[in-house]
């Protein structure tokens, strides 16, 4: 194995998720998550204020829906209040949110939404862009028949609000909260310095990003900013092992679909949406590991009456600090939404 195939195995599958508890083809379509996913899941470092185990966390339910062209999502639910709706990175579910979820449910009815080919939902060769990504998110608030909530993405997911937001507006939406990811993944090559940090460019070819993120071909800095890659391989969290643990236990990525979004994900330029329509409160979270905060910084800027949250390396301030740090998070992310 390659050492950049082995980063792969290693790195991306905790980003990405898959359900073999008892067997992804198995599952049963009961809604508490216990029951669909066939057995308890033990955490191997427990932690204080927080589920040891699966069975710990008896309100959390996973419901399933289908979207106008015949794909079956699946969604993590818990709790009662206010709508809170998630919505995961890149090949990720809402199995890497249980620590999040736990935290939230307590004052919110917490959704979070495994978008298709990712996490529970079902794996198709069609849709592979984010523009149907946000139609199934405007889906799947008709099949919850939300008035009004709250919508958190992180990483991939802020793109999928953003187009959400440049397809259908913010009514509907109360607040918006962005998680880490940078308005233009591409490096253009007449950018300046300072357009490209502004933007957040991370690649100058996104057929070698995907092919270093999906099959672990190997890249460099010049090409491929390989920071996120880095930060996740740091396991320097219990709360992050945990919910990593729990994600490779419950979702297998398929290359093939993966991949498809990932380009179109990749190529996807938001700063006019975010210059020009995002017309409600906004909270932006970033940290001191993250090569996206120079962009964070730029969204907050441009943003009306936006929020950026900025952690720092003592406080777990990466691409992944939902998971690594879920209480602060947690804190922050209600003080936002209360305020």
């Amino acid at each position: 194995m390659s050492q950049a195939a082995g980063i792969t195995r290693r790195v991306l599958r905790p980003l990405l998720g898959a359900l073999m508890l008892g067997g992804a083809a198995n599952l049963v379509l009961a809604a508490p998550a216990l029951s669909v996913l066939g057995q308890d899941f033990v955490f191997p470092q427990p932690q204080p204020g927080l589920p040891a185990r699966l069975s710990d966390f008896p309100g959390l339910q996973i419901q399933q829906f289908q979207t106008d062209d015949g794909v079956t999502l699946r969604y993590w639910e818990a709790g009662s209040g206010k709508p809170l709706v998630f919505v995961p990175g890149w090949s990720a579910s809402g199995a890497e949110y249980i620590n999040v979820l736990y935290l939230l449910s307590k004052q919110y009815h917490v959704y979070v939404l495994d978008p298709r080919n990712q996490g529970l939902s079902q794996q198709v060769d069609y849709g592979g862009r984010i523009s149907r990504f946000a139609a199934d998110l405007k889906a799947f608030t008709r099949h919850l028949q939300l008035q009004q909530a709250d919508y958190c993405g992180w990483s991939m997911g802020a793109a999928v609000l953003w187009s959400y937001i440049d397809l259908f507006g913010t009514q509907g939406i109360r607040k918006a909260v962005f998680v880490d990811q940078p308005p233009s993944i591409y490096t253009h090559a007449d950018w300046s310095e300072q357009q490209r940090l502004d933007a957040g460019g991370m690649t100058t070819s996104p057929e070698r990003m995907v092919a270093t993120f999906t099959r672990g071909d190997a890249a460099n800095q010049q090409v491929v900013d390989m920071k996120v890659v880095e930060r996740a391989l740091a396991t320097d969290s219990p709360h992050y092992v945990n919910s990593s643990a729990f994600a490779r236990a419950v979702a297998a990525p398929v290359a093939q679909y993966t991949a498809q979004v990932l380009f179109d994900h990749a190529t996807n330029d938001w700063r006019d949406v975010l210059r020009h329509k995002i017309t409600v409160p906004t909270a932006i979270f970033s940290g001191e590991y993250s090569s996206n905060l120079p962009s964070q910084r730029w969204m907050a800027s441009v943003i009306p009456d936006a929020t950026l949250y900025t952690y720092s390396r003592a406080e777990q301030g990466d691409h992944f600090l939902m998971f690594k740090n879920p209480f602060r998070f947690t804190r922050d992310l209600h003080a936002f939404l209360a305020r």
